[in-house]
């Protein structure tokens, strides 16, 4: 039976633990069998976090030892700095070694990340995170637009439900759409969310009002729904073209274009959220113009379709 043991820092953040094992907890083969010998190791008592607040006492099932024939080995989520549990890092590093199948789930990237095994390496986290882990490990590709990256040996997950992600297509590799959709619907979920993490994240906030892009932010948000050209813009801020895109990437570290492209898909993610305007009108109001265009925007930066990300969200 295909054994997955889940490696747990001390305060590890049980959402994310006990998701997982549920997952592989409740797969069953044709014949009703498991599909999963399912096992929990770690150094000694722990606490279960939930978002850093202490939810009860944990006691791991098993010792160190029954990593050594764990055929996939699960990293969940500690508490800050991620990398203080070293005590984890050699046993995770000769699992891959002999060939186990290694996935973190939420922020246990950067446990994952402190091993070696992602370096040159597509990942991902909890879109919160993923600025750290891209500064802390430049040599990592990380990817804060997705639900989980599967590069063989090694996934990620993103944060929180993604795991449930991650961990039925784990299955689906194993034994098949069937068997993974059964899982699933004993879950209550989808076997595949459409779209990635992106859809999640909220909206960008506005600068400090100090800025002195403030004022055009503001006048580029009241006219959202026109066509503006950079020289309209920079006409309304009183600068030149250039000195706008020098005062866009200074203080806000992107262009006047892109900015404006961010302001239009917020535009349009709150009236999906809020209305019941059709896409095409949708789509007049924040400025795409058409629903062709904004489906296309909307598809490349979200991650999924204005319809879907309304049924979700509204």
């Amino acid at each position: 039976m295909h054994v997955v043991t889940a490696i747990i820092p001390d305060r590890v953040e049980v959402f994310d633990l006990v998701t997982a094992l549920q997952v592989f907890a409740v797969v069953r083969l044709g014949d009703h069998t498991p599909g999963y010998d399912v096992r929990v190791c770690g150094s000694g008592d722990t606490s279960a976090m939930a978002r850093g607040q202490v939810a009860f006492g944990l006691r791991p099932s098993q010792t160190l030892a029954s990593l050594d024939d764990a055929d996939t080995v699960l990293i969940p989520s500690g508490q800050p700095p991620y990398e203080r549990e070293q005590w984890m890092l050699d046993p995770i590093r000769r699992a891959a070694a002999r060939g186990a199948r290694i996935a973190s789930l939420c922020t246990g990237a950067f446990a994952l990340a402190a091993t070696g095994l992602l370096d040159g390496q597509r990942a991902t986290t909890h879109w919160l995170a993923c600025a750290e882990l891209a500064d802390r490990y430049p040599e990592i590709e990380v990817d804060p637009t997705v639900l989980f990256v599967d590069n063989g040996p090694v996934l990620t997950s993103a944060g929180s439900a993604a795991v449930i992600d991650m961990c039925l297509h784990m299955v689906r590799c194993d034994y098949g759409a069937e068997i993974a959709a059964n899982a699933a619907r004993y879950l209550v979920t989808p076997l595949q969310r459409n779209g990635g993490q992106a859809q999640f994240i909220p909206r960008l906030p506005s600068p400090d009002d100090r800025s002195a892009l403030q004022p055009v932010l503001e006048w580029i948000e009241q006219n959202l729904e026109r066509p503006l050209m950079q020289t309209e813009i920079a006409r309304a801020a009183g600068m030149s073209v250039r000195t706008l895109q020098r005062h866009f990437q200074d203080q806000l570290g992107t262009s006047a274009q892109q900015w404006l492209l961010n302001a239009r898909l917020d535009r349009a993610r709150q009236l999906l959220e809020t209305t019941e305007l059709s896409i095409d009108h949708v789509a007049e109001a924040s400025g795409f113009g058409t629903a062709v265009t904004l489906r296309r925007h909307f598809t490349r930066q979200v991650g999924t379709a204005p319809r879907a990300y309304r049924n979700t969200f509204r």
